[in-house]
């Protein structure tokens, strides 16, 4: 008989008013429910809390922290969330942690299926799926593999998380990223798994700009997190050939080589950028080789997973 892991769930929000209680509910209708859901106000302003306060106060394995007011509006807000509420668990004997945003919906099995994946591997360290967003928009794993587990639900073994130190607080983004890297740098297997995928309401890195201003972010944050030149150019190329064309893929060349410009500061190690980069050129290796394959016109099929955070 299979033992399924005790987990627990940690979410940062922050003026999530238009998603948080759809997100709420898919949690509560799941069929193995968590030990403990810590939910980290990381400075709402608008009724988030209240709404969180409402289901905490007939639930008591929902609780609500909140953290201290800040100005601005960055990732490194978030990593800061979910660390504190990791700690407040900390003495809870789950084997699983969950690091959950607040505008995603999923259907009521949604956990025991990859806590199944956790119970039959024990090699995995992070495992998450593929995701949808309002727009169906679909990404391509040529350029983000399934090893890459996404942000929005990224789901971790309670070793893995705990010696990767868990989120690194970078503000310009790319913590889901950054963890998943260092759990494999730390031996551990991580896997997007198809079969399921959730809903997720906003479109990445659109919270606080519109899509192109997002793009040139995004390259901003490849840079600073060390991607190879030769990667982010193919990775241009691609986004060139989506809507809107040409454009996208200009904006996010712009962001990477304006980070070059100006300097800008790597935010982590460079052991990870080696590590990082060694995986980039062989895994582009793989797509040159298959594209120059007689016939082929695609390196892989397209799946429903996106870029990292």
């Amino acid at each position: 008989m299979l033992i399924f892991p005790l987990y627990v769930i940690v979410t940062s929000v922050r003026d999530e008013e238009q998603f948080v209680e759809l997100t709420i509910k898919s949690v509560l209708a799941q069929t193995v429910r968590p030990l403990k859901w810590v939910i980290v106000s990381d400075g709402s302003s608008d009724g988030t809390d209240d709404i969180v306060k409402r289901y905490a106060a007939e639930h008591e394995w929902i609780e609500l922290l909140r953290m201290p007011e800040r100005a601005e509006r960055n990732f490194a807000g978030k990593a800061h969330a979910i660390n504190v509420g990791q700690k407040s668990v900390a003495d809870l004997p789950y084997q699983v942690i969950a690091c959950l945003d607040a505008d995603v919906v999923f259907d009521s099995d949604y956990f025991l299926f990859l806590l199944e994946k956790l119970a039959t591997d024990p090699t995995l360290g992070v495992v998450g799926t593929p995701f949808r967003e309002t727009s169906d928009e679909t990404y391509d794993y040529r350029f983000v593999s399934v090893e890459h587990v996404s942000g929005p639900c990224q789901v971790f073994r309670r070793e893995c998380f705990e010696a990767i130190g868990g989120y690194v607080p970078v503000k310009t983004g790319s913590i889901d990223y950054i963890a998943v890297i260092s759990a494999r740098m730390k031996g551990w297997k991580t896997r997007t798994i198809t079969g399921k995928y959730y809903l997720h309401g906003r479109a990445m890195g659109t919270a606080q700009c519109g899509p192109i201003q997002a793009r040139i972010n995004f390259g901003i944050r490849d840079y600073v997190i060390g991607n190879h030149p030769l990667w982010e150019l193919f990775r241009s190329v691609y986004q060139m050939t989506r809507k809107p064309y040409v454009l996208r893929g200009l904006a996010l060349a712009a962001g990477y080589v304006w980070a070059f410009v100006c300097h800008a500061e790597w935010q982590v190690s460079r052991e990870l950028i080696k590590f990082q980069r060694r995986e980039q050129m062989r895994r582009l290796t793989r797509v040159i080789t298959r594209i120059g394959r007689p016939g082929n016109s695609s390196a892989v099929t397209p799946g429903n997973a996106r870029e990292p955070e």
